[in-house]
């Protein structure tokens, strides 16, 4: 399996996120400044508000995509790991799986691969692991095939 590709469409996805959240962002600060040269009493207070809100929430968006953009620049894709770390690719009876970041399934040269942070249920079961070992999915014992 191909990690440099895993990790450019993620560092992309990532990217557009943190593009789309900043321009919401600045488009609520916008909205929530403009009811003040608008508005006036309660209804001013109450526009703002929900304008700030608003940016708030894009504000946490951009941040967490920021944070998982930091992460996945840690990760060296030419590396091979004997076990299981952050950045392994992990070929498993039950699929394959990339410790980076919490982002579910990626479809990726007509293979399915989940992309788990290592802090994540899954991500911490597979932790440590070697090819040959096994670890609990889902209520199933499943078996590690190779670790990249």
């Amino acid at each position: 399996m191909d990690k440099s590709g895993i990790v450019r469409i993620l560092e992309t996805t990532l990217d557009e996120r943190m593009q789309h959240a900043k321009k919401a962002m600045d488009a609520a600060q916008q909205s929530a400044n403009e009811q003040g040269k608008s508005s006036v009493g309660d209804k001013y207070e109450t526009a703002r508000s929900m304008g700030q809100l608003d940016r708030d929430m894009f504000a946490r968006q951009y941040e967490s995509a920021r944070q998982e953009r930091l992460i996945l620049e840690r990760i060296n894709p030419q590396e091979v790991h004997k076990q299981v770390t952050l950045g392994s690719v992990v070929d498993t009876t039950a699929g394959w799986f990339f410790v980076a970041v919490s982002f579910g399934k990626l479809a990726y040269l007509q293979e399915s691969v989940m992309v788990v942070s290592s802090l994540s249920p899954i991500g911490r079961a597979l932790l440590g692991k070697s090819a040959g070992d096994s670890f609990d999915f889902m209520g199933k014992k499943q078996q590690i095939n190779a670790v990249e």
